[in-house]
């Protein structure tokens, strides 16, 4: 089957099967929830998850139920990530919370999370106890990530490696539990288990720092959020960390004077000018591509680790450079 067809069939069965999980609470829960799902979302997680499956020489109906389970956490993770962000705009639309109100973004991303592990039931043992605990585990970094990145916003003494540390919990573990997920189901070897997970964790480390260059230099269209958000909020990035690491005391203090502060909307867009002008001149967007280079090939070479044949590598290497370049 073409690549393309194939994830575009997994896409549909996906947002087919999301709309059956929860329909039976209160009408105005229902609402918020079909809202989040039928969002401009991507589906690369559970995709990765049939993916997998398939791969592996698995069955996807089999593999379907943790997919879906993998998509209920991720919403949850952003429509909670998105009231401790006061974000307003998720994939180009009003976040749960700004279109609705706070309580209804937390009980709704309540919800999301429980049918998360509600879905996994399906599932008898002994591989119920597997799933459960990969995304109990999975569930507990991404928590540990988060709490990392809301204080980082307050620290100056956050370096380099603290800050791969927490992309690593807050998004590529999710990723690499997707792919994990579904390898498990098709029985995979433990070999096959371990670099499975070890080639989702670095493509989603690639990924998230992709994230933190685009937020900076993409365009909110296409990007889904507002441009210089992470700057306004005071996220110490990829970028504000390689501008510490390599730019002038002078630099460095005009950087730190502008994290220093929380602007609102009438400083907003002088503080993004003003700080991604020190970026550009230390080239920070630059070492930033860079870095999503070298853990992109660091991923791809965990693929010869696998025991699968070279077609099947090739399909992973495409959903890689196709998810690098966002064309999902």
């Amino acid at each position: 089957m073409n690549f393309d067809n194939l994830i575009n069939d997994y896409e549909n069965l996906i947002n087919k099967k999301l709309k059956t999980v929860y329909k039976n609470g209160p009408k105005s829960l229902v609402e918020v929830f079909n809202y989040v799902i039928n969002s401009d979302g991507k589906r690369v997680r559970p995709i990765l998850t049939l993916l997998t499956n398939h791969v592996c020489k698995g069955n996807i109906e089999n593999a379907l139920p943790a997919a879906l389970s993998i998509e209920m956490f991720h919403d949850f993770t952003l429509v909670h990530d998105d009231i401790m962000d006061s974000a307003k705009l998720r994939r180009g639309s009003a976040t749960v919370h700004s279109k609705w109100n706070i309580n209804t973004g937390i009980i709704s991303g309540d919800v999301m999370l429980i049918s998360a592990y509600q879905i996994l039931e399906e599932y008898e043992n002994p591989l119920f106890s597997k799933l459960t605990k990969l995304l109990n585990k999975t569930a507990l970094e991404v928590c540990k990530g988060q709490q990392y990145d809301i204080d980082f916003e307050k620290k100056v003494e956050v370096n380099h490696n603290n800050y791969l540390e927490m992309i690593r919990l807050k998004t590529a573990v999710l990723i690499g539990c997707g792919l994990k997920m579904g390898a498990l189901i098709a029985n995979a070897s433990q070999e096959d288990l371990e670099a499975i997970y070890e080639f989702g964790e670095l493509l989603g480390i690639a990924f998230q720092i992709q994230d933190d260059y685009l937020d900076v230099y993409g365009d909110s269209i296409s990007f889904g959020k507002k441009i210089g958000g992470d700057i306004i909020e005071n996220k110490k990035t990829i970028l504000f960390h390689h501008a510490m690491s390599s730019g002038s005391i002078n630099e460095k203090k005009e950087l730190l004077k502008w994290y220093d502060k929380r602007t609102g909307n009438a400083l907003g867009n002088e503080k993004i000018d003003a700080v991604k002008s020190i970026f550009d001149k230390l080239n920070a967007g630059e070492a930033c591509m860079k870095l999503v280079n070298d853990y992109t090939k660091r991923a791809f070479k965990k693929l010869s680790h696998l025991n699968i044949s070279q077609d099947a590598k090739n399909i992973f290497k495409n959903f890689g450079n196709n998810l690098m370049k966002r064309k999902f």
